[in-house]
């Protein structure tokens, strides 16, 4: 779904870019730590599987700064991704510094690890580019986590943007968090720095949020599960018209032959059902020789026993 079919992100958007709205900034720092701890892990293990070397990565600290800030000077020789999210176009970005490249470039292709790494002094080259494109693609899939409490980042990494591309390179300002890891030591490395939209955080810790996206989750689960098989089933459709209530005594009073009439407006319903379990009020019809029903609107369980208790 677009972000402007929403009328009431695209408001939360609007009043977030000119009054700044924010949240509760110790709520905002809490969740931000604890998914930049959650995260440590899996990019320790990520780093393992992939690097000839083990690199350590730290947390360094966690702010609560503008997103205005993280828009590099033209000059500058970090690497830079903004990975899109459900909710926001710029649901994460992340820059790499010069030490930082330099010391996963010579990690991945065998560079002796007992020497400092050397910043790079210059914008980053294709090759440079491609293994900061991995570093992102790693600690984006960790970030992100799994299940209900994911970000709902997209993980189809962008181009990452490096050199002249910062002169073209446009900033949505907002309240947000910024997060640094240290990459290689908090000493002699570099620096991975995370920012994402404080909204974003807030609303991934929402409880109702989080019910709706365990609901989705679980619907996904099953879809996942059982493919397209259980969409083609067949299943017995049930079209059924409600007459009249009656009491036991006069339902036991019922015989062969006797004529039940339709009470006041209760013939144009139908309820159509499947498994014994309404789905749909639908109005009953005639089109030529044969009876219709047409789909009026999904079943209300709570509606109808309001209105039997009501009629009673």
């Amino acid at each position: 779904m677009a972000l402007t079919e929403d009328p009431e992100l695209m408001r939360a958007l609007v009043v977030e870019r000119l009054v700044g709205a924010t949240g509760d900034p110790r709520k905002v720092v809490e969740a931000a730590r604890s998914c930049a701890t959650r995260a440590l892990p899996r990019v320790m293990e990520s780093l393992e599987e992939k690097l000839p070397t083990p690199i350590a990565v730290d947390l360094v600290d966690v702010e609560i700064v503008r997103l205005a800030d993280l828009k590099p000077q033209p000059d500058c020789c970090d690497a830079l991704v903004v990975v899109p999210g459900e909710v926001s176009g710029d649901a994460l970005t992340m820059r790499l510094d010069p030490t930082a490249i330099s010391l996963l470039v010579g990690a991945m292709f065998g560079g002796n690890p007992e020497l400092p790494a050397v910043p790079v002094e210059r914008p980053p080259s294709a090759i440079e580019r491609d293994v900061a494109a991995h570093a992102f693609e790693l600690f984006a899939r960790a970030l992100n986590g799994k299940g209900a409490r994911s970000l709902g980042l997209r993980l189809q990494m962008p181009t990452v943007l490096a050199g002249a591309d910062f002169r073209r390179f446009v900033v949505r300002d907002g309240p947000g968090v910024r997060i640094r890891f240290a990459v290689g030591g908090e000493e002699q490395g570099g620096l991975l720095t995370a920012w994402m939209p404080q909204r974003l955080l807030l609303e991934t810790r929402d409880t109702e949020a989080e019910d709706k996206r365990q609901q989705n989750a679980k619907a996904a689960d099953w879809h996942n599960r059982f493919s397209d098989e259980v969409m083609r089933s067949n299943v017995r459709l049930k079209a059924t018209i409600p007459l009249m209530r009656m009491a036991l005594g006069q339902l036991a009073s019922l015989h062969e032959g006797q004529v039940i009439e339709f009470g006041d407006g209760a013939q144009p319903e139908a309820r159509l059902a499947v498994r014994d379990k309404t789905v749909f009020t639908c109005d009953f019809g005639k089109a030529g020789h044969h009876y219709t029903v047409r789909i009026k609107q999904p079943f209300d369980a709570r509606k109808d026993v309001v209105e039997g208790l009501l009629a009673q």
